[in-house]
């Protein structure tokens, strides 16, 4: 029988490595995170604990992916988001405490799938949005991202369509994004649902994670365009079908 402590520090040990292959692959493709550490963060530590806990990893995550594109941040595209995004993200980390959200999960997953073909269909006919769209979408995305897990995949076709690529991308997507966590967290925070030990698990998982991001950009630089495409198109893919997944199991 394994010691109590041999337990925890293989758990730890799983976490950090998952979290540095998810960092990886958020820094290249911008959104995936989530998905790749959720399922073992809620066997680390627990369903209820998860969601806080990616909260404190995704502000970690952001912050590393503006850091590594620093210069390349459209901050105009990024206030528009945050605009609508920050109050969004507080009203729906309140309303978490009181809707299942296993109905959004399916809704959602739903239409990551179906954004998969309709993201290529406005590349296509080469549709753009502007900054102003921006605002409501940061609204509705935020609201959303303060009741689920992530909304990456959902802020992924929004700034794709915006008309920002690879670094811009990255960068601009993880400002706008930090402005959600920021308010979700502090939400949290204030409700008493992100109490310090959560904050450290984050802390420490967050570390791994902003560690594969920053290995990213090496990454990022060298890959081609269609490259970046068809991740974007397998991180959306896994992102529905897992969420449907939870919300009808």
């Amino acid at each position: 029988m394994a010691h109590p402590s041999g337990r925890v520090v293989l758990t730890y040990a799983l976490v950090l490595i998952v979290g540095i292959i998810a960092g990886l692959v958020s820094g290249v493709v911008g959104t995936g995170a989530t998905v790749i550490l959720l399922p073992v963060l809620v066997f680390a530590f627990g369903p209820l604990e998860a969601v806080p806990t990616m909260a404190i990893i995704a502000l970690m995550s952001n912050f590393a992916k503006i850091t590594s594109w620093w210069k390349d941040i459209d901050w105009r595209a990024t206030a528009a988001y945050a605009l609508g995004g920050i109050p969004g993200a507080a009203l729906g980390a309140h309303t978490l405490l009181n809707l299942p959200p296993s109905v959004i999960d399916l809704a959602l997953g739903a239409f990551f799938l179906v954004m998969i073909p309709g993201r290529r269909w406005l590349a296509a006919r080469n549709y753009r949005i502007g900054a102003a769209a921006l605002v409501p979408a940061g609204l509705a995305i935020g609201f959303l991202t303060g009741i689920v897990v992530s909304t990456g995949p959902l802020s992924v076709p929004l700034f794709s369509a915006y008309g920002l690529m690879k670094g811009a991308f990255i960068a601009t997507e993880a400002a706008g994004s930090l402005a959600l966590y920021i308010s979700k967290a502090a939400t949290f925070r204030t409700l008493g649902a992100l109490p310090t030990d959560i904050i450290l698990k984050g802390l420490i998982t967050g570390s791994a994670v902003m560690a594969g991001t920053y290995a990213a950009r090496l990454l990022l630089e060298r890959l081609h365009i269609a490259t970046f495409q068809r991740l974007l198109d397998g991180v959306m893919l896994v992102s529905g079908a897992t969420l449907i997944w939870e919300a009808v199991r």
